[in-house]
């Protein structure tokens, strides 16, 4: 038998005569176990973990725990080759007790430290993270000069770019509004490279004159549901936003980039969600260039690329019914090619809508005009264009996620979920950031997951709602806890690369309702609206991998799932979130990553 201690140098092999568990021989020793130390456990077939806190929520997937009610810990955990054999305690549980006793089972004693189910990212768009993590953030920009400035200095020492791709923008950096103008002149003397600037959130780009002429703009038609800013004369002027950026601005970008570099973009965003915590993930906007990149990794690495995938077909907005449905139809093929039975970790599942835009940038469907300037912003599919999408996927057996993030969009997207969605599909609604109580109600009532994601509450990113809403509609801002109360199953998600992806950094703001980006921030987003930790952290395993039909193999150390999960150094409380640690991430029974602290 080899003993590993959370603080070994190196495996202990306990003589032949002496197989019987002897914690007091593991905890003599106290240093750090190396990397080469940890890759050689994932070799082995049979792995117990003992000394631990091995996290079980106590409910049954599909449901919520108690806000106030703790999780029960384990002590111990035994894996062979992918999936789990045994939860429970040595002194009691016989099958951990034959697996200590095996010459051949190696033994890791956790010294305390918290086991968890691997994260499952229950909304990411995973070809969009990959390219993210190549472009240039501008996060931490205040201004339309620190913009300015800092596109400036990356320009110049990345001079054999062809373009200057950006992330990070956020209209209440440039609250009077922007141009192509004001990208112009940033490059390096006697260049001219296009210069595209995603917002946060991905529903608008901003591009300089060059940017505008390399889309291929000036030719470009208005879109349903799309915005093509233009000046008194027509012409485009850099920026596009909604089904516009979608239509057009989301498929150059994948045009201009080749098949490596789009596998290279899926490869980044795989190590960077290991690194994290995750070991699945669910896309929220599939389309042909990504699918094509994802399977073509695929098979390249013989099948397994280390994450699982379970993905929404986007479905935009077009100009007839017959576009509309043409859309369903192929993600229903897909999905008869990529399937639970066929591909179990790599699947197209159902289909995704964008029913509206966001609040910052007042393109939000909302019931009430903005509170600044008067206007009003209807969702971007109407009922009727809306209703016929959904009965198709339906009858296709497809699961259906429609984006709903102001009051009148959640109205509409539960309205027509109720009428023409089947519960037991599970269907979903994302974001649900300003529900009215009474939709908030009904989400429960007819089975609809809440997908939620924390990260966007953080009071951090927050500044502007007051002047855009007024603080009487803030005080319906991301009512998670009423979702809970009202029976909806709850799905955790980052929106990557939309927001942080930390899984423990999204957990702390739904929890805590404080923000994970500015900790030293004292301010508070709706506490009320709250969740429990347990609650949140189940929302985040076993919510997101029953929100699209996984919980019979992933989200929950129980024997027979995969053997999925996390090592972390954590204490249980949600004002010490931000002090947890990742330590090591297993997938498939295989460590796939381990931190170097």
């Amino acid at each position: 038998m080899t003993y590993i201690h959370y603080g070994l140098d190196r495996p202990y092999k306990i003589p032949k005569n002496r197989t019987g568990l002897r914690h007091s021989l593991i905890s003599e020793t106290k240093r750090y176990l190396t990397p080469e130390q940890l890759h050689r456990t994932a070799k082995m077939t049979t792995t117990a973990f003992i000394n631990g806190r091995i996290f079980l929520s106590g409910v049954k997937p599909g449901t919520n725990p108690s806000p106030t009610s703790p999780p029960t810990f384990a002590s111990a955990l035994v894996i062979k080759d992918s999936l789990i054999t045994a939860v429970g305690s040595p002194s009691s549980d016989p099958t951990i007790a034959a697996a200590l006793a095996l010459p051949d089972t190696t033994v890791v004693d956790l010294a305390g430290k918290t086991i968890l189910p691997g994260f499952v990212d229950g909304h990411m768009h995973l070809m969009l993270l990959g390219q993210s993590l190549q472009k240039l953030d501008l996060g931490a920009c205040k201004t339309l000069a620190d913009i300015q400035s800092t596109i400036r200095a990356y320009a110049a020492a990345n001079p054999a770019l062809p373009r200057i791709l950006c992330r990070g923008w956020m209209h209440s950096m440039t609250p009077g509004g922007v141009s192509a103008a004001d990208l112009d002149g940033l490059d390096v003397e006697g260049m001219d490279r296009p210069v595209l600037v995603d917002t946060k959130d991905l529903h608008s780009a901003w591009c300089n004159t060059a940017g505008i002429a390399a889309l291929g703009a000036e030719k470009w038609a208005d879109v349903p549901g799309g915005i093509i800013a233009r000046d008194e004369a027509g012409r485009p002027t850099g920026v596009f936003s909604e089904a516009a950026n979608i239509t057009y601005v989301w498929p150059w970008l994948a045009s201009v980039a080749g098949m490596e570099e789009r596998m290279d973009a899926v490869r980044a965003a795989v190590a960077a969600y290991h690194a994290a915590g995750y070991t699945g993930m669910v896309d929220m906007a599939m389309d042909e260039g990504a699918w094509e990149a994802v399977l073509a990794l695929r098979e390249q690495m013989g099948g397994d690329f280390g994450m699982r995938l379970s993905a929404y077909w986007l479905v935009k907005p077009s100009a007839s019914e017959a576009e509309n449905l043409a859309q369903v139809d192929r993600a229903a093929e897909l999905a008869g090619l990529y399937n639970s039975a066929t591909t179990p970790d790599c699947r197209v599942v159902g289909i995704k809508v964008i029913g509206d835009g966001i609040i910052d940038a007042c393109t939000a469907g909302l019931s009430e005009p903005y509170s600044h300037d008067g206007t009003g912003t209807n969702p971007i599919w109407t009922r009727e264009e809306l209703e016929p999408v959904v009965r198709r996927a339906e009858e296709k057996g497809l699961q259906i996620a429609l984006h709903a993030i102001g009051d009148a969009t959640i109205k509409m997207a539960v309205d027509v979920l109720a009428e023409c969605a089947s519960p037991a599909r599970r269907p979903r609604i994302e974001h649900i950031e300003l529900a009215s109580k009474e939709d908030a109600d009904r989400l429960g009532k007819f089975g609809i997951t809440a997908s939620i994601q924390p990260v966007h509450a953080d009071p951090a990113i927050l500044r502007a709602w007051p002047r855009l809403i007024g603080k009487h509609r803030c005080k319906r801002a991301f009512a998670y806890r009423e979702f809970a109360d009202g029976g909806a199953p709850l799905a955790l998600g980052s929106d990557a690369p939309t927001a942080p992806h930390s899984p423990l950094g999204n957990v702390y703001v739904g929890t805590t309702r404080r923000s994970y980006r500015e900790p030293e921030m004292t301010t508070t987003v709706n506490e009320n609206f709250a969740l429990g930790l347990c609650e949140a952290v189940a929302a985040a395993t076993e919510g997101a991998a029953y929100s699209c039909f996984e919980d019979g193999r992933l989200g929950r150390l129980a024997v027979g799932l995969k053997a999925d999960f996390v090592v972390v150094d954590m204490q249980w409380e949600k004002e010490k979130l931000m002090e947890a640690r990742m330590k090591e991430t297993w997938f498939d029974g295989k460590r796939v990553w381990a931190s170097d602290e």
